[in-house]
């Protein structure tokens, strides 16, 4: 038996990030799709945040843990993968920091402007989740993908500069987390900068086919929701 049950929805970027990360940490672990599962009655007693990804090990306090970020801290901590996240406490901290600005300010633009078009749901208190008309709805989500610019550079201006990675010369759990994020933006054909596709270029070969083979799912999700607009 693995020593890591992890939870997934396969077509989701912050199911991929973990995908990736386990494959290329090459920990013990076994694979579940809980898509239709996450509201059940025994996925709850598990998760009560109904959240994927979810790891599932004894070792834990309450034997499940969600959230992407936290899932790749607890695990590189446990596991001394230095070589993604760095002990050194400067080295950490832009990690951290590149992880949390993700999450805090870049996801919900690119969530925004995204979902729509992914037929996700929207948050509950977002233009796209109320009663607004279609035109209302559309402006918003045009406004979010002119968001998008402006913390995406902030990752290559501040997080990146001279490096080819948030991690240096090699990725880190925060470049992971944010290649597997860029994956969406294919879904609204967003112009990526010339730098963020050298970046997810290099991310997949670094990476090889723990990148690859997570980032086709969502890859496959996304050509299928394209098609059906045609």
């Amino acid at each position: 038996m693995a020593a890591i049950k992890l939870n997934v929805i396969k077509p989701s970027v912050n199911n991929m990030t973990v995908r990736v990360f386990l494959r290329a940490a090459k920990l013990d672990f076994s694979e579940h799709d809980v898509y239709g599962q996450t509201r059940s009655a025994e996925y709850l007693a598990r998760a009560p945040s109904h959240l994927t990804p979810m790891i599932e090990t004894a070792d834990l306090p309450k034997g499940a843990l969600w959230e992407s970020c936290a899932i790749m801290q607890y695990l590189c901590n446990k596991h001394g993968l230095d070589g993604f996240y760095p002990k050194d406490p400067e080295t950490r901290a832009m990690i951290d920091s590149a992880m949390f600005y993700l999450i805090g300010t870049f996801y919900p633009y690119l969530a925004r402007a995204t979902y729509p078009a992914l037929n996700f749901p929207q948050y509950p208190g977002e233009v796209g989740h109320s009663d607004a008309d279609a035109e209302t709805k559309e402006r918003a989500r045009k406004a979010a993908v002119e968001a998008i610019a402006e913390p995406l550079e902030v990752f290559h201006m501040f997080y990146m500069g001279d490096k080819p990675f948030i991690g240096g010369a090699k990725p880190s759990i925060a470049d992971i987390r944010l290649a597997a994020t860029l994956e969406f933006l294919a879904v609204i054909d967003y112009p990526l900068p010339d730098w963020a596709k050298t970046y997810m270029a290099n991310m997949e070969t670094s990476l090889g086919n723990a990148y690859a083979e997570p980032a086709a799912d969502v890859r496959s999700y996304i050509d299928f929701v394209k098609s059906q607009r045609q």
